[in-house]
């Protein structure tokens, strides 16, 4: 991703997030990120595209064989999970103090049609 300013995204390493679409989707079963890439725009989310890749032998693996471990996902197919309302929440960030928080945006703060 070549751009002039780096993208600042609102999910971290360590957050529970859930998946929101694709093959592993479950809005109601939180994950934790292990990795944020942001020149990707990806992460590397717990449990989720868990991919199979062939090793020859070699001086750390020995045996070889298949591995299976989780690729990256797109960070747009992921959403902060909110334990207060047990469920995938959007996020606002709000500036206190001279430190900016992120805060949960709530179903009335979110807007539009009801």
């Amino acid at each position: 991703m070549k751009t002039r300013f780096k993208p600042k995204y609102n999910i971290r390493k360590g957050d529970s997030v859930v998946v929101i679409s694709g093959d592993d989707k479950a809005l109601d079963k939180p994950r934790i990120v292990k990795e944020v890439l942001v020149e990707a725009g990806k992460v590397l989310v717990e449990g989720v595209n868990i991919i199979t890749k062939h090793t020859k032998p070699s001086a750390q693996n020995t045996k070889g064989g298949i591995v299976k471990k989780e690729a990256p996902i797109h960070i747009s197919n992921v959403m902060l999970w909110d334990a207060a309302q047990k469920s995938g929440a959007r996020v606002t960030r709000v500036r206190t103090e001279g430190k900016t928080e992120r805060v949960f945006k709530t179903k009335k703060t979110q807007g539009g049609k009801k």
